[in-house]
């Protein structure tokens, strides 16, 4: 994994809007209908060299393959990986992206939300057989991809990344094993062929979790905040067991609020589950830190203990707005972070990516591109007074 010891290094957290002539394939692959297999696979090779020459060109150091592979969502494409799985309709009032504690508390605002938008997930997931990995020959596609286009762009250094395992499929029903802990521990288990199938290629992997922060929305009440805590260890047990054989440095944990517009007034502070995140075994944490309801918390990093030997991806670009940061702002952020825990330990990203699904994005295109401009802009700005 890249450090650096005169500059502050860009990065994002991975997801990429993806380009309109991929998207003409992935329509008809997402609805299970026919389409044509070796166009599509064309498509995604030159799309993928594309997006990865382009970040090159916008100054990013460390670059992604915008998940381009996925025809689903961040974490409901391991439907088409794993095996065990049912898709079935899901009722509105099941939809447990409709539930939570900030929509009671904003009900009227959220009525007016749902109106504007459709919901990344509206399949119900049903477990009714053993899970296993499946998706080997589209990971091995995806790493293959990944690795031309970065020898193509001159780029050292890029990553993959993918659902850890509470994340997978999580609005899950388990109809096969005994309990959701066996189901859950099944996921883990199955999900180490993917991890390592992409570390094992010489990319770096990226778990995306989530899931373990907008959980206690969505748990809390009439969960206990204790009950929600021995939930996210269970699951960072998991993942660890996932992870097992895979060096730390090899590995990014990314932990966010959730992509959705809303007041996020009943989300989980961080300071309460920092000590469970760094119990992953990662080399490097990538953690939101831009939006107006989490930036304030940089400062818990100040007594968080993060080891020596890992890196902070601190989010310094927001993902849910269309206002573009002024450079420097992001450098502000930058600075704050770089002199509370060493300048060398932190490289700059984003709260999160920019299109939770193919046809889900937040920010339009040229925002995307416009707010990249920006976290490099803020880096050199930020270099010059960390380093002279």
């Amino acid at each position: 994994m890249q450090r650096s010891t005169d500059k502050i290094l860009t990065t994002h957290v991975g997801s990429l809007i993806r380009p309109k002539d991929l998207l003409t394939y992935i329509k008809p692959l997402q609805a299970g209908e026919p389409y044509d297999e070796a166009g599509y696979n064309a498509c995604l090779t030159q799309s993928v060299a594309e997006i990865v020459a382009e970040q090159k060109a916008a100054g990013i150091d460390i670059p992604s393959d915008g998940e381009f592979g996925k025809s689903i969502s961040w974490s409901q494409y391991a439907l088409e990986r794993l095996s065990g799985f049912e898709k079935r309709e899901m009722p509105a009032d099941e939809n447990t992206f409709a539930q939570g504690a900030d929509r009671e508390r904003f009900a009227e605002f959220y009525e007016e939300l749902d109106g504007k938008q459709k919901f990344a997930t509206v399949n119900q997931a049903v477990c009714t057989g053993p899970i296993e990995y499946t998706g080997l020959p589209e990971v091995e596609r995806d790493v293959a991809n990944m690795k031309a286009a970065l020898e193509k762009a001159g780029v050292s250094e890029g990553f993959l990344p993918v659902a850890a395992p509470s994340s997978v499929i999580p609005d899950r029903i388990n109809e096969f094993y005994a309990t959701e802990d066996d189901c859950l521990e099944a996921i883990g288990y199955a999900m180490k062929v993917e991890y390592n199938a992409i570390v094992d290629a010489g990319l770096i992997l990226q778990l995306d979790d989530a899931r373990a922060t907008v959980t206690y929305d969505r748990m809390v009440p009439p969960g206990t905040f204790e009950e929600y805590r021995n939930w996210v260890a269970k699951h960072v047990e998991v993942l660890n067991f996932a992870l097992e054989g895979i060096p730390a440095e090899k590995i990014r944990y990314h932990v966010c609020w959730g992509s959705w517009p809303g007041p996020h007034t009943t989300d989980v502070a961080l300071k309460d589950i920092v000590d469970l995140i760094l119990k992953v075994n990662a080399g490097a944490y990538v953690i939101e830190g831009a939006n107006a309801r989490h930036e304030h918390e940089w400062k818990v990093w100040g007594d968080a203990g993060l080891p020596d030997d890992k890196i902070l991806i601190h989010g310094v670009i927001s993902h849910t707005t269309n206002v573009v940061e002024h450079p420097e702002l992001v450098a502000e952020r930058i600075v704050r972070i770089a002199n509370l825990i060493g300048r060398e330990r932190v490289i700059a990203g984003t709260d999160c990516g920019f299109a939770q699904g193919p046809f889900y994005r937040r920010v339009h295109p040229s925002v995307m591109w416009a707010k990249f401009e920006a976290l490099v802009e803020g880096a050199k700005i930020a270099s010059d007074e960390l380093w002279g």
